[in-house]
């Protein structure tokens, strides 16, 4: 009898558990979203094509060591954007900041609500060889502009001016001051954005709005959603560089100790590799699973919509399966260089292999450095930091600024949804929050998978029908700041 009651108990809590698991799952429905109001732009499609091909002509290449860069070509950008853009610069200030730094500012009809939006003109060096065209030739082919710095990011800085020097030409005053952040050494971790910011800040401007690079529009990354999404990162993780070594007395290979410093080293990377960081189901993440959440397919939403449940088997998926889901939930850990003897026969009298760690919120460079200690658990293996920083802030998405965005994006890409995200690499957006919490990152590109591979890679370019939609955001943007 008590075995029928209890059996009759488990049933009904069963079916509870059921019941709400559907009910959620069936409630868990896309947010209203106003339809898209896309006013038509007309753009000198001429020009800015052949904007964009001298831009590129450009070979700003910086680099960490200042006697492999030509500052003549940094020189020669500037230049070009003051012949080629002559109203922004007749109607604007223009600060040399830093090293590499251009600052332009355009008053407003307000200064309560200023406006900045960033680009960086470097671009990382390109082996020739590996390239199909010219990487700094400006070859238009098929539609299609070839050359370093298209994509990262020289697109979006032509998109940005192209846009701005349309409205000014046709009397365009925003409503508010708007700058324009460019740094010439973004890809070096370089100061000069960090010397703008260190400006606005000492002269008192808080900025509503920030825009960098960052997301796109791109199809086939969230599960169970093949439409186009409009991913805008509202924080980014931190990266930081690390070596480990370990010293020895060497000698010949002939007679190895039990476990050379190598082997010992092996080990702790298997240490690692098999201790993943904890969870840390962040803001950024939060928002996206609960905005691209809701358009997927049942099964998905049934996870999405009870976290509460299911998130012990999502950081299970997310272990098991690595890549760009499971860098979202956690702290990541790859390693990336090791180093022994030079010769076959001769125990190394140092070996050491190198890690890159992308943090996240929640994490630290101290917190993941002692982790790992722990986590190798040998210590004369010697840890040393070579650089890094710490996640950035998050931003708001409960503001009129995340709000405007939001607009333009929608009335530039009809079709997608606009989604929150944690960008994962670093960008120089990082420097502005320290004054700001409303920084976000977003590359106004539609991006195939193919063309995010060309990021720093070989072959770079962007079709021409991608820019133009590129200067018809910022267009749009900048009507609304």
């Amino acid at each position: 009898m008590v075995g029928w009651i209890i059996g009759g108990i488990v049933a009904a809590c069963l079916s509870v558990f059921a019941a709400v698991i559907i009910i959620r799952t069936l409630t868990f429905k896309p947010y209203c979203v106003p339809p898209a109001v896309p006013e038509k732009i007309d753009l000198d499609r001429e020009r800015i094509v052949d904007d964009m091909v001298e831009m590129i002509k450009c070979k700003t290449v910086s680099n960490r060591d200042e006697a492999l860069v030509d500052r003549n070509e940094f020189e020669k950008f500037e230049n070009l954007l003051k012949e080629r853009f002559p109203t922004i610069h007749s109607k604007s200030e223009l600060k040399k900041i830093g090293k590499t730094g251009l600052l332009y500012k355009l008053c407003g009809r307000s200064d309560e609500k200023p406006s900045v939006l960033m680009a960086h003109y470097d671009v990382v060096p390109v082996e020739e060889d590996g390239w199909e065209r010219p990487a700094f030739d400006g070859i238009i082919e098929d539609g299609v502009i070839w050359g370093r710095g298209t994509l990262d990011t020289k697109g979006t800085l032509c998109g940005i001016v192209e846009a701005l020097e349309k409205l000014l030409q046709e009397g365009y005053v925003p409503k508010n001051d708007l700058y324009l952040s460019f740094s010439g050494e973004e890809e070096i971790d370089g100061a000069s954005c960090s010397d703008i910011v260190s400006y606005l800040q000492e002269n008192g401007i808080t900025p509503n709005l920030v825009l960098d690079e960052g997301g796109a529009v791109v199809e086939n990354v969230f599960p169970g959603v093949k439409g186009e999404c409009a991913l805008i990162g509202i924080g980014e993780k931190g990266s930081v560089n690390m070596d480990f070594s370990l010293v020895s007395k060497g000698g010949h290979a002939s007679t190895p100790p039990t476990h050379t410093v190598v082997g010992r080293l092996a080990s702790a990377v298997t240490r690692i590799e098999s201790s993943p960081f904890p969870r840390h189901f962040t803001k950024p993440v939060a928002g996206m699973f609960d905005t691209l959440g809701r358009h997927s397919t049942f099964l998905y939403r049934m996870i999405f919509a009870n976290l509460w449940c299911f998130m012990p088997l999502l950081d299970i998926i997310c272990k098991k399966s690595g890549g760009e889901l499971n860098a979202m939930m956690r702290t990541t850990v790859a390693v990336t260089r090791f180093e022994g003897s030079k010769a076959y026969n001769v125990l190394p009298p140092k070996a050491s292999f190198g890690i890159n760690m992308r943090l996240m919120e929640g994490d630290t460079v101290e917190s993941a450095t002692e982790r790992l200690k722990k986590t190798i658990g040998d210590d004369e293996i010697e840890i040393s930091l070579v650089n890094g920083m710490n996640p950035s802030i998050c931003s708001d998405i409960n503001c009129d600024a995340w709000e405007l965005l939001k607009t333009a994006v929608h009335d530039t890409w009809c079709e997608a949804i606009v989604s929150p995200y944690l960008m994962m690499a670093c960008s120089d957006s990082r420097h502005y929050c320290r004054i700001c919490d409303r920084v976000y990152r977003f590359s106004a590109m539609k991006l195939s998978k193919e063309e995010r591979g060309m990021i720093h890679g070989h072959n770079e370019r962007v079709p021409i029908e991608t820019l133009i939609k590129t200067v018809e955001f910022y267009v749009r943007l900048l009507k609304l700041l």
